[in-house]
């Protein structure tokens, strides 16, 4: 007869299990789970968005110096943020890629740049629209503007050389390096309009300083800002799902 003993005061090993967020990155485990919260993100942005809208032309006063077409600044704002923002987070999966080697990383940045570019597209536009009454023209080739406008180039470049390259694995290097280099250009964006004299106003919203708006202004932007984020999180995913589904 066998006796099977184990040792006291030891108790049994067990596999760890995996972290929520490692796991994601297995494209089985990621894509069930981006078909589920997407239509929650989906259905939060269009929320968001009619709220941000009604406080933004409804709510906020006029402005006393720049009238009413100063509600531009309730989607352009937000679009510029997001603009920047979301090429930060594909350069970021772009570096991950580079790092670890994980295809969802790369199918991650491949997934933002589009929405990105839309969002660089939508603050110019706004930008621009924002000019004309403002500043008598349509477009001034200011530190603010064009460093955004290279954002776009940016965007759009990296999107035309994944597409060029056939060799998916070359296509995804050669644009994770891009991204990497236009990193630059974000905080020139961002501190051009205290680096150099701009017809661009500066930030009305900081972290060391109080708002320069209204509470009613204040509240718009940030719902506007938040269903910006949301949409640009379903789009991103459901983009996502179908670059994995439709590589090799």
């Amino acid at each position: 007869m066998t006796v099977h003993t184990t040792r006291l005061g030891s108790p049994p090993r067990h596999e760890a299990p995996p972290r929520r967020w490692r796991a994601l990155t297995s494209p089985v485990r990621f894509d069930p789970w981006a078909a589920r919260v997407i239509p929650w993100f989906a259905g939060l942005a269009a929320v968001l968005a009619l709220a941000g809208l009604w406080v933004a032309f409804l709510v906020a006063p006029t402005d006393h110096q720049q009238g009413e077409v100063y509600r531009l600044i309730f989607i352009h704002v937000p679009a510029a943020w997001m603009s920047m923002f979301l090429y930060l987070v594909a350069a970021l999966h772009a570096a991950l890629g580079l790092t670890y080697h994980t295809r969802l990383s790369f199918v991650m940045a491949r997934a933002i740049a589009p929405t990105g570019a839309l969002f660089t597209v939508i603050a110019l536009w706004t930008g621009a629209a924002w000019g004309k009454p403002t500043w008598g023209t349509w477009w001034v080739w200011d530190a603010r503007l064009t460093s955004e406008l290279l954002l776009l180039f940016l965007y759009l470049g990296y999107l035309a050389l994944v597409s060029a390259i056939e060799d998916t694995r070359r296509a995804d290097i050669a644009g994770a390096l891009l991204l990497l280099v236009g990193v630059v250009n974000v905080p020139v964006i961002y501190f051009s309009v205290q680096w150099w004299s701009t017809l661009h106003q500066g930030a009305s919203i900081r972290f060391d300083a109080a708002p320069s708006m209204a509470a009613s202004m204040l509240t718009g932007m940030l719902l506007m800002a938040l269903a910006c984020w949301a949409y640009a999180i379903a789009m991103t995913l459901t983009r996502a799902r179908c670059l994995l589904r439709d590589s090799p």
